[in-house]
């Protein structure tokens, strides 16, 4: 998978390149000091995953992210945690936190290299969903699929595409996030950012900032947070 750095600070930079190089499956096409640049190399180059700081003079990485191609994924590196959330409401695949461990790294590139391939996959074929009473049909890989609504555990907008989490397997189709919210049952699902919507009986526990799913962590959007607690949390509540 071909990739860039897009980072100003040069430690930084040298960091993701040693993690990079110790990929075989990434190939890294450029590093750039600042967005501007790294726009004029993507006009004339194809790249499927930018490693983008997001605090840069000029502009910053989540106004890049935004304008790049919905063909390219985006993984954020940052120093500070609490851009984490602004990251999901660009279509981020993953935010890495610095400094940056191996570990960590690698499971932001299995994710994006998980996702490359489903997009790459669903560019064969149409994809569509419409909705039953009880369940979703998805149209995906030239089959339709019946998911139940019970079964799904959070739907995950990416570019012009959701993916539906369900256990065991991931259904990806072409659809605006906003499009398949709008005909799931309001009392079972609520949106909690630009990229997600939990089905709220598979909540486990959250706290302002995050939900929590099985083993999925999911960021809480700043314009939905009060939503979510006014809507979801307060009606729930137990009183004293």
């Amino acid at each position: 998978m071909n990739c860039i750095i897009v980072e100003d600070e040069p430690l930084a930079r040298e960091g993701l390149e040693v993690l990079i190089a110790a990929d075989s499956r990434l190939h890294l096409k450029g590093c750039f000091n600042n967005a501007r640049s790294a726009a004029d190399f993507l006009a004339l180059n194809k790249v499927d995953l930018v490693f983008l700081d997001i605090q840069m003079p000029g502009m910053n990485g989540l106004d890049f992210a935004k304008a790049i191609s919905p063909e390219t994924l985006v993984i954020f590196t940052t120093a500070y945690s609490e851009y984490a959330l602004n990251s999901y409401e660009v279509d981020a695949v993953d935010y890495l936190v610095k400094p940056l461990y191996q570990e960590r790294f690698v499971k932001a590139v299995n994710k994006a290299l998980l996702y490359r391939g489903m997009l790459d996959e669903s560019h064969q074929t149409s994809g569509s969903a419409s909705v039953a009473n009880d369940a979703v049909y998805v149209k995906a890989d030239r089959k339709f699929f019946q998911v139940y609504f019970r079964d799904i555990l959070f739907i995950e907008g990416l570019k012009d595409y959701v993916i539906l989490h369900v256990p065991e397997r991931k259904i990806i189709t072409a659809m605006n996030i906003k499009t398949i919210y709008d005909q799931l049952p309001q009392q079972l699902f609520v949106r909690v950012s630009r990229s997600y919507i939990v089905n709220t009986q598979h909540i486990q526990t959250f706290d302002n900032n995050t939900i929590y799913i099985q083993h999925y962590e999911i960021a809480i959007g700043n314009n939905y947070r009060t939503y979510f607690f006014d809507e979801f949390v307060k009606k729930k509540l137990l009183s004293k």
